[in-house]
């Protein structure tokens, strides 16, 4: 099977991606329902959730809002209405004490009226565009991520929440760079522009072929790597400020709504 095959294979929306991840299906999410809004989830208790709310203002790169649902709703009625986002993420992870607990397929059986959800913008939705524009991305559509590190970029504190960004990084020909700043750029609900192009290392970044999280990807002889903030931080925040529970989506296995890429568009 062709790549372009493997691709026509996914689900095309976030409708057909939510019935497959409920029917069994749990499979990374980049590539899938193309042109439709991807979203980080973080879910913590009401005690908490002004502050993190707060936190996510302050740090609109990697935590742009989406949606923000009332204590103990579980349904995400702006963002994709029928949803259930205790069982419409392909994984979850469960921090407790800043300690990964269980990477799992659903929450119901820890599911509670004082929990909030937060849905937070994700870089794979504007990897669409990044295709349009003829910029290669060889995990889009795969079961393999893409790669993602812990920075020495420090997020703006708020209340108990700080910690380290994470950024996804992606190599990019060097001469499409600028076509993949102004293709994101339009953007920022889901991360925009990149926050850093060019020597890891400036970013506290050793090696390219250990990432903290998803898959090492070979460049070629011209790429450059680009980086955009993302929206694993929360789970970087978890451990660095330990609250007492948070549920994440597992990096790379995000919630799809029924949004599209040009609802969220600037320009």
């Amino acid at each position: 099977m062709t790549q372009l095959e493997t691709l026509e294979a996914l689900p095309q929306t976030g409708a057909e991606l939510r019935a497959a991840v409920r029917a069994g299906r749990r499979i990374p999410t980049s590539g899938v329902a193309p042109g439709y809004v991807q979203a980080n989830l973080a879910i913590l208790p009401r005690d908490v959730a002004f502050e993190f709310l707060l936190f996510c203002q302050r740090n609109p790169k990697p935590c742009p809002i989406i949606e923000v649902m009332e204590p103990g709703r579980f349904e995400p009625v702006i963002s994709a209405p029928g949803a259930d986002i205790r069982t419409d993420v392909p994984k979850y992870r469960i921090f407790r004490d800043g300690e990964l607990e269980a990477e799992v397929e659903t929450i119901e059986d820890i599911w509670s009226d004082d929990l909030v959800t937060f849905l937070l913008g994700c870089s794979f939705t504007f990897e669409n565009a990044l295709i349009e524009n003829g910029i290669d991305l060889p995990h889009w559509g795969t079961d393999k991520n893409v790669s993602m590190f812990t920075t020495n970029i420090q997020t703006t504190p708020a209340g108990p929440f700080s910690g380290p960004m994470v950024v996804s990084m992606r190599w990019i020909p060097h001469d499409k760079v600028v076509r993949a700043v102004q293709a994101t750029s339009r953007f920022p609900a889901v991360h925009g522009a990149p926050v850093h192009i060019g020597e890891p290392s400036a970013i506290g970044i050793k090696d390219t072929q250990k990432p903290d999280f998803g898959d090492a990807w070979m460049p070629a002889s011209d790429d450059v790597p680009v980086f955009w903030a993302c929206g694993v931080t929360p789970q970087a925040v978890a451990m660095a400020s330990r609250p007492p529970l948070m549920i994440t989506h597992a990096p790379g296995h995000m919630f799809v709504t029924d949004m599209k890429d040009v609802d969220v568009a600037v320009i």
